[in-house]
């Protein structure tokens, strides 16, 4: 019979794999740590959501933060456009009253001021009528009255 030659390097494997055996000793399956993947796999989900959670706290609160500024600024511009124009409103008030007309108008305005021979009367307004009257005869043609007269403008 033939025998069929080994190459040199495979014997000096089969050498050192009858060495590492008189040193290590194979584990049953039942003293193993690991016995699945399960564990790893819980741990690398668990390593995700932290890396996760970081992501979120690094990124997404102060996007959020910027984005609250953002809406609170424009909301402070237009308040600020309304101010600026309440105050050049204002200016000319006061440009106008700094002349001679604008002095004599202010006077008959708020002081009741009369030029000669003016003379002066105060109208008050209509006052509001009731509109709690009593049931019957007289009253109901003087509540329609006062629908009509609130619908005309």
């Amino acid at each position: 019979m033939s025998t069929v030659a080994k190459p040199a390097g495979r014997r000096a494997s089969d050498a050192n794999r009858s060495r590492l055996a008189d040193y290590t000793r194979p584990i049953a399956r039942d003293q193993r740590i690991a016995r699945t993947r399960r564990p790893a796999v819980a741990a690398g989900l668990i390593g995700l959501l932290v890396v996760v959670t970081i992501g979120a706290a690094l990124i997404g609160l102060p996007l959020r933060t910027w984005l609250a500024q953002d809406g609170e600024l424009a909301h402070l511009e237009s308040e600020l456009g309304e101010l600026q124009a309440v105050n050049a409103d204002l200016s000319d008030e006061v440009a106008r009253l700094q002349t001679q007309d604008g002095i004599a108008e202010a006077a008959r305005d708020n002081l009741g001021l009369t030029r000669q021979g003016e003379r002066r009367q105060t109208v008050l307004g209509v006052p509001e009528l009731p509109t709690d009257l009593p049931d019957g005869w007289p009253y109901a043609a003087v509540e329609r009255m006062i629908a009509l007269r609130a619908e005309q403008p």
